[in-house]
């Protein structure tokens, strides 16, 4: 069964770190882009940041670019988003998303809440 599980969302006080795990199951992430998504309520969702498959071209929005940083371990089979200097306007829901290029494969997590408090 295909799975992608997000962890380590939480509340936070403004300032503070969060480190946001996505693990997946079923399918091996090694030949897929890997994307953090966030949608607050009220709001469209906005791509927060993403990886391509190797690793090698990261990219951010704008709103998070100096504090959060997008990595993955191929290995363990999971990608990561680290949050430093969180804003109230960062709380939302985080969910990651995994692309195969060229192919109809597309997997989505369930989320996980991050709440910054101010």
């Amino acid at each position: 069964q295909v799975q992608l599980v997000e962890s380590g969302g939480g509340l936070v006080q403004a300032g503070g770190s969060l480190r946001l795990s996505c693990a997946a199951s079923g399918f091996t992430i090694s030949s897929y882009a890997m994307t953090w998504y966030r949608q607050a309520p009220g709001k469209e969702r906005e791509l927060v940041a993403s990886i391509t498959s190797t690793g090698g071209i990261t990219k951010y929005a704008d709103s998070v670019k100096g504090r959060f940083t997008i990595s993955r371990d191929n290995a363990k089979n999971t990608v990561y988003l680290q949050m430093n200097s969180l804003k109230p306007e960062d709380t939302a829901v985080y969910r990651c998303n995994a692309f195969r290029l060229g192919t109809d494969y597309i997997y989505w997590g369930q989320g996980t809440q991050v709440t910054v408090s101010s």
